[in-house]
């Protein structure tokens, strides 16, 4: 697979960062459970927010909940990213042609795009709705879309090993 690969990934598998990735006892896997323990942090607080706009877990404000749970879920986020990027950089050439891969990536930005409408669109909506409150339609779809697409993206990422 490596020569259908474009060189500059082929270049980053071959590089001194990756081969010690590859070599080391202990950072290939330490990035694998990373990847892993940071996967359930990130599904942990996007499932809570997401629940809250679909309406449920309603005895606090959607609001309040989303902003406590939001830095959990970036910091999260980042941790994926970052072991992530260990865990491509160490077989790059293989990776960056698997078709799970690219679907995951696609999946990803489409997952940061809905977090950005809902952001600069429609977050306003819930902000200073108390507890109990009746979600907006708009807060519930990027709800369903958001799960949607972050379920999509893991199940992406266990396949990758398959293709």
């Amino acid at each position: 697979m490596e020569h259908d690969a474009p060189a500059i990934f082929v270049a980053l598998e071959q590089s001194g960062f990756a081969a010690a990735i590859r070599q080391s006892s202990w950072l290939y896997p330490f990035a694998n459970i990373g990847h892993i323990v940071a996967l359930v942090v990130f599904a942990g607080a996007v499932a809570v927010m997401e629940l809250r706009l679909l309406g449920a877990l309603d005895a606090m404000a959607p609001g309040r909940l989303v902003a406590q749970a939001r830095p959990v879920a970036i910091g999260a986020f980042l941790g994926l990213a970052a072991t992530g990027s260990l865990l491509f950089a160490a077989e790059a050439s293989h990776i960056v042609v698997n078709p799970a891969f690219r679907l995951k990536a696609v999946l990803v930005a489409a997952g940061l795009l809905n977090v950005a409408i809902y952001e600069f669109a429609g977050h306003r909506a819930i902000a200073s709705l108390p507890p109990g409150a009746r979600m907006p339609r708009s807060a519930k779809l990027a709800g369903v879309v958001s799960l949607g697409i972050w379920i999509a993206v893991a199940a992406c990422g266990r396949s990758i090993a398959y293709f």
